[in-house]
């Protein structure tokens, strides 16, 4: 069965500290930086990802989607918040699969809940996060020696083979 996690883009943003130097100075980094990790979260979970990122204050401005590694980003039209956006489109995924929502407003929490879907609080999703990461490093060795060169792994019966092998002429 398919996973889903719908993420209240801004949301996060304001509650994870890694992103507290980022506000100040604007929050497209904060906004990039979320997506990257999200996206490798994707890869690593295998749940389907979308962040919704509220636009309803932005004067003239219309519903934007785009796909950036993976991750499917929203921005809501003016008028539209995240949290509306978030609740249809929760009533959308549910037809297809699980899904999980990631925000710290317990009025949503509790909408989509209601629902059907799982919630998140933006330090669950943090820690899970973390987790995952963690967990998939531990699969790949952590630094190679600057000596490792194939040779020095083979048997040396197979080493000989490949050394006369090379000393042929052709």
């Amino acid at each position: 069965m398919k996973e889903f996690l719908v993420v209240d883009g801004y949301n996060i943003i304001y509650a994870w500290p890694e992103f507290e130097k980022f506000k100040e100075s604007g929050l497209e980094h904060a906004r990039f930086k979320l997506v990257s990790k999200l996206a490798n979260f994707s890869h690593l979970s295998g749940k389907k990802i979308y962040v919704v990122f509220d636009a309803h204050q932005v004067k003239n401005s219309f519903e934007r989607m785009e796909i950036i590694d993976s991750v499917e980003v929203v921005y809501t039209q003016q008028g539209e918040t995240a949290d509306a956006y978030i609740e249809s489109l929760v009533g959308r995924l549910l037809k297809e699969g699980i899904v999980f929502v990631a925000t710290s407003d317990c009025a949503e929490q509790g909408i989509v809940f209601g629902r059907g879907a799982y919630r998140l609080t933006p330090g669950e999703l943090l820690h899970e996060v973390n987790r995952i990461k963690q967990e998939s490093e531990s699969h790949y060795v952590k630094s190679v020696p600057a000596d490792s060169y194939l040779e020095n792994f083979l048997l040396d019966q197979i080493r000989s083979k490949l050394e006369r092998l090379r000393r042929q002429k052709k």
